[in-house]
């Protein structure tokens, strides 16, 4: 029969899934790679059309892009000479989605529902 972890290994795991979490969320914190992931929730897309979605200059998005995929974000793929970004799950769809939506609700002052 299997005991299950130790109260000290569960605290062990929780710590780095907190600390796994935080470290998505500060990638997240940032206004052009926030944009980038709420248009990828919407579709695979290319740099042009993130560049365009974001309104940032192209190096920048080119950069925000490297960091995302680095971080295990984002995917990508050849499409002939394009390189194809998409998000990695669609949890990360859903957490910028809330994200966007208790931003709206602290600009209208309504309050939030579930």
């Amino acid at each position: 029969m299997n005991a299950g972890p130790t109260g000290h290994d569960r605290a062990t795991g929780n710590d780095e899934r907190l600390e796994t979490a935080a470290a998505v969320l500060a990638l997240l914190a940032d206004r052009t790679r926030l944009a980038l992931m709420q248009r990828l929730g919407e579709g695979e897309a290319d740099v042009t059309t993130l560049t365009e979605a974001c309104g940032a200059a192209r190096p920048s998005v080119s950069q925000h892009l490297g960091k995302l995929r680095l971080a295990g974000l984002v995917t990508t793929r050849k499409d002939g000479r394009r390189v194809v970004y998409a998000l990695r799950h669609g949890h990360l769809r859903r957490l910028v989605n809330e994200a966007l939506n208790v931003a709206d609700h602290q600009i209208s002052g309504l309050p939030p529902h579930d």
